[in-house]
């Protein structure tokens, strides 16, 4: 049975107007509960059926609703928030460190909310932001995180060892319910490009019923889609290549428009700023789009050396998945291997920016092409192995 979308949301304080206000009420009482019923998709979404195993023999997941109540006695006006205060969900990942130090440059009141880990961030306490511990897949921590904030913004997704649902899609309900209910001013949502056309892909799909359910929510919100970062580049082809180790490729035709995600970031605050972006869907990419083959000959150039190419074909990578998706504890791998559906077709990750510069007020030429970030990257970290290199050749010598 495949996984059924819930149809609203849970409705919050019935003492609150349906408009969100500014302020924020006492006495907030929070409890996590499982719906009762098979709950259908929203009629107005149109979003198909999740199945993280693809095709049948899913296990049907309620969602997690999470409701509000609130004591008669305590409903006056609270302090206003500040449209300054933002709290940055999954700020230490990749896009969400570049967003928490965006928003500390521009003079925003920041709030990080990560999970608890051994290790602190504590790098995010010496940039300035405030860092609260919490867990989308525990959403009796969320609310507290929430009070005195203007504006979300959701970076968050799951780690490789997890479900996807459990953060990206039941995490991710949890989360609008309370900004729902706590009268959360703005949330904005980072998506996936062509997430609504590949629902094969369960990562794809779990991010467009996303889409549709902060819609569906009322919450005032913006959605930007995504096609690729260039750091991700760093570690799967720079980094090997210039250590000589194997550099994984895949022989797919498919382009993808990468961006520094300190240009989203820097887009991302200039939308937030814009009132008439306010419940629209934006999609960044960026100056190019690249193959698997073109970016991996890039770095080899910018290196100066071969790369080691182990080239997988992309048929093999399906068929480990479909073999993957015979065994319950590797369904979440089947689960990550979908993309591979994607590869096989000829897709661009791609779209033309020129409406959304001028609609954001943006210059392209600010924003940096791929040559540009991986030849700064190539340059820098060969002049400091160039410098440790004659370092070494230095000795001390004592009597």
């Amino acid at each position: 049975m495949a996984l059924i979308l819930p149809t609203q949301l849970v409705t919050p304080c019935t003492a609150r107007s349906r408009t969100a206000s500014p302020y924020r009420h006492s006495s907030l009482s929070w409890r996590r509960t499982l719906a009762a019923d098979v709950i259908s998709s929203p009629s107005s979404s149109s979003c198909p059926s999740l199945t993280p195993g693809g095709g049948g023999g899913c296990v049907q997941v309620q969602p997690l609703l999470v409701k509000c109540t609130a004591a008669a006695a305590n409903l006056a006006p609270g302090t206003p928030v500040r449209p300054t205060s933002i709290l940055v969900v999954g700020a230490t990942g990749t896009l969400g460190r570049q967003v928490v130090r965006r928003a500390l440059d521009e003079g925003y009141d920041v709030r990080c909310l990560v999970r608890p880990r051994p290790a602190p961030a504590d790098f995010l306490r010496d940039w300035g932001a405030i860092v609260v511990n919490a867990d989308l897949s525990k959403p009796e921590t969320i609310p507290a995180t929430l009070v005195g904030v203007h504006t979300i913004i959701d970076c968050a997704t799951g780690r490789p060892e997890e479900p996807i649902k459990t953060v990206d899609w039941e995490g991710k309900v949890a989360l609008i319910q309370c900004a729902k209910a706590m009268g959360i001013q703005k949330f904005i949502f980072y998506s996936i490009h062509n997430c609504d056309k590949h629902p094969e892909v369960p990562l794809m799909q779990i991010k467009y019923c996303t889409e549709k359910f902060l819609q569906d929510s009322g919450i005032n919100h913006t959605i930007i889609r995504l096609c690729g970062f260039m750091q991700g580049l760093i570690g799967q082809y720079a980094v090997p290549i210039l250590e000589d180790k194997s550099v994984w490729g895949t022989d797919a035709p498919t382009r993808i428009a990468y961006m520094d995600t300190q240009d989203i970031a820097r887009l991302t605050f200039i939308a937030l700023r814009n009132e008439n972006v306010n419940g629209k869907l934006l999609t960044f990419a960026g100056p190019r789009a690249w193959t698997t083959q073109e970016v991996i000959a890039l770095c080899e150039r910018l290196a100066g050396q071969d790369a080691n190419v182990t080239t997988v074909p992309v048929s093999v990578l399906k068929f480990t998945r479909q073999l993957t998706r015979f065994f319950e504890w590797t369904n979440d791998v089947a689960d990550r291997l979908a993309f591979s559906e994607v590869l096989s077709s000829d897709t661009v990750f791609s779209v033309p920016m020129t409406e959304t510069y001028k609609f954001l007020g943006v210059d392209s030429k600010d924003i940096a092409s791929l040559e540009k970030y991986l030849q700064d990257y190539f340059t820098n970290i060969l002049k400091k192995l160039k410098d440790l290199k004659a370092q070494s050749k230095q000795s001390d010598f004592y009597l």
